[in-house]
């Protein structure tokens, strides 16, 4: 089992083991008395994050660097063959990701070339069951998967003015006439895009294979640049041992890429380099200065830089040939890609966990404690009436009902501030709703056809980020309204009630600004002056704008989702809390009552509230050792989660 393998499977066990104390905690909060639909919402939703969590890998390279082989040899050798076709020329036509949904059976879905002159983006398709082609894949047969797996490689003729309406003819490349045959044809893709559901082990537990068809389909098709390559949690750069660095690599390694987390080079090929006339440190020398010189290239420091062999790694693994397996290096990349990726994303994962199931089990603590403090204080008011007269105990019950009448005078004021709730929140959707957005889409590609000159389109998408992003803004106020008129709510009923409650759950628009920035720094890359001056390419800027459109489009609906969950989920620790005071109010008033009417109960009811308070004892701890452990499986690590082999 290589390192790679070994770490997602432990990630994945570090997943489920999450998953299951917080099953457990979510499935006594539910059976208890504390139980109530915002929390168990919240729980909910936590689980689905957990189940949800992918993994996304991204291939690129241009063709003949050995893309689909590498693959082949990381994630399919113990097939005993290459499941990724792989041979001299190019194998991946299109855009490809290997994953896994277990509500479908094993397929290949390929999206018609065709779709790429309608005004959609590859995701908006994604939902379009009816335009994809299906082919069943059958898994018990290596054979037939490979078959299966050539329709990705398959192309078709068309005229140049068919290529040019999809975005894949620039006639002012210096170039394009060597793509036209005798014919007066162009070889194109059949498929715009694949998505191959394979119930490998690892797509099983959320992993992401993207494969990429070569660099010149990073600036014809939008779905690469704007969605799989930058949402990828690591991107492998392959280039040729043989070739080095070459002009286009470099443009879309600063473009595109570039230097960060989970961004690594791998230079294939190094068995190019094996020469039975050289000796085996003149090869090492050789392989040290290519990797010296790609390192200084692309700005990256050396150890950054991988030379590997995959083919030779694949026939290592297949044969179990442990020395040829060392010699392809393929295990220090593995090693390296584990290392790097998964531990982040297991930080990244934990950490959005952890602030919510702090703020969770915070409030019902929170409740908790205020339970076990009334319970106490109820059974030291009891045993203050022992010996007192009817007159004290009358007192007692006024002084209660008092209490009673103006903590429901609170709750009254308190319908005031929840019609202002009402009202904010309804407001923050007046410039974050999805009609708002899908008009300004609309009036933006209605500015951009009646544009004809490069300036237009640009102030034209200029013009959609600016109104987009004071609509983000302008929701963003609104949220922090709420927030600070809760807080005020939240203070006022710990002082005036003696409630435990903690500020309320916090929440902010910021990362979807953030997000919007991010998808204005490649588009502004995309539509850049030099790139738009060739009039052939207004076609391909209007197909990269609908990718822009849905890609933020997405960003809006999980905004949306967000502010709705927290807008339901903000007000629960108050309403726990005051559904908790009010029924501790009519305990009180209701045993003094008791007692009132029958003074020999007296002592018969303080050992009832001495049972109760074991009893709340009791609780607060199932709740504090079902919070530990939640906490202690987030915390694990994964090289103490034991996984077999």
């Amino acid at each position: 089992m290589s390192n790679l393998v070994q770490k997602f499977q432990e990630y994945s066990e570090w997943r489920k083991g999450v998953a299951r104390a917080l099953e457990q905690y979510r499935g006594w909060i539910s059976g208890s008395d504390m139980a109530d639909a915002a929390t168990d919402q919240r729980l909910a939703r936590l689980q689905e994050r957990l189940v949800d969590d992918k993994l996304s890998i991204a291939f690129v390279a241009e063709f003949s660097r050995g893309k689909s082989e590498l693959i082949n040899a990381i994630f399919f050798a113990d097939y005993g063959q290459r499941i990724l076709p792989s041979s001299a020329g190019r194998t991946t036509m299109c855009p490809t990701e290997l994953l896994y949904d277990d509500t479908i059976p094993p397929c290949i879905r390929l999206l018609p070339i065709e779709t790429r002159a309608e005004a959609q983006s590859t995701s908006e398709y994604k939902g379009q069951n009816h335009v994809w082609k299906v082919l069943p894949l059958n898994i018990s047969s290596g054979d037939g998967m490979l078959e299966a797996f050539k329709q990705v490689s398959l192309t078709k003729k068309v005229s140049v003015e068919m290529a040019k309406q999809y975005g894949l003819f620039d006639e002012d490349d210096p170039d394009a006439a060597l793509e036209v045959d005798e014919n007066g044809l162009v070889e194109i893709s059949q498929w715009r895009h694949a998505i191959v559901n394979f119930p490998h082990p690892l797509l099983k537990e959320g992993l992401i294979i993207v494969d990429t068809p070569g660099l010149n389909a990073i600036g014809t098709e939008p779905e690469l640049t704007l969605n799989l390559i930058p949402n990828a949690h690591a991107v492998l750069f392959i280039l040729a041992a043989d070739t080095g660095v070459t002009k286009s690599d470099i443009d879309v390694w600063r473009n595109h890429i570039g230097s960060g987390m989970g961004r690594m080079v791998v230079l294939n090929k190094i068995d190019s380099m094996w020469d039975e006339l050289r000796t085996t440190e003149e090869t090492e020398r050789q392989i040290a200065r290519q990797v010296s010189t790609v390192a200084q290239t692309l700005a990256l420091e050396e150890k950054q830089i991988f030379p590997v062999s995959a083919q030779k790694g694949l026939v290592a693994k297949i044969n179990k040939d442990a020395p040829l397996l060392a010699r392809s290096r393929l295990p220090s990349l593995e090693y390296a890609l584990s290392k790097e990726l998964i531990p982040a994303k297991q930080d990244i994962i934990r950490s959005q966990l952890i602030a919510e199931i702090t703020e969770i089990t915070h409030a019902q603590q929170a409740v908790i404690t205020s339970r076990s403090r009334s319970v106490v204080e109820q059974m030291l008011e009891l045993k203050s009436l022992r010996g007192k007269n009817m007159n004290v105990i009358e007192h007692m019950m006024k002084r209660v009902d008092a209490e009673k009448r103006e903590f429901d005078a609170s709750l009254i004021r308190m319908q005031g501030t929840r019609a202002v709730f009402t009202k904010l929140s309804t407001e923050v959707f007046t410039s974050l709703g999805m009609d708002i957005l899908r008009e300004e889409v609309r009036k933006t590609r209605e500015a951009m056809e009646a544009s004809h000159l490069t300036t237009g389109l640009r102030d034209s998408i200029r013009q959609f980020f600016a109104q987009v992003r004071l609509n983000l803004i302008s929701s963003n106020k609104k949220t922090d309204e709420i927030s600070e008129m809760m807080a005020v709510m939240y203070r006022k009923f710990s002082t005036e009630h003696g409630l435990a409650l903690s500020a309320p759950m916090p929440f902010s628009l910021d990362k979807y600004i953030n997000e919007l920035d991010a998808i204005e720094v490649v588009c502004q890359k995309q539509f850049s002056y030099t790139k738009m001056m060739s009039k052939t390419r207004v076609k391909l800027i209007h197909k990269f704008f609908d990718s822009v459109a849905a890609r933020v489009k997405q960003n809006f609906l999980q905004a949306n989702k967000d502010v709705e969950a927290w807008q339901k989920v903000v007000m629960a620790p108050l309403e726990a809390q005051i559904r908790e005071h009010k029924s501790q109010l009519k305990n009180r008033m209701q045993s003094i009552q008791r007692i009132h009417v029958a003074t020999d109960s007296l002592e018969d009811k303080i050992t009832s509230f001495e049972t109760m308070q074991a009893e709340v004892d009791a609780q607060k701890k199932a709740l504090t050792d079902l919070e530990t452990e939640l906490k202690e499986a987030l915390a694990a690590n994964l090289s103490k989660l034991k996984v077999a082999a």
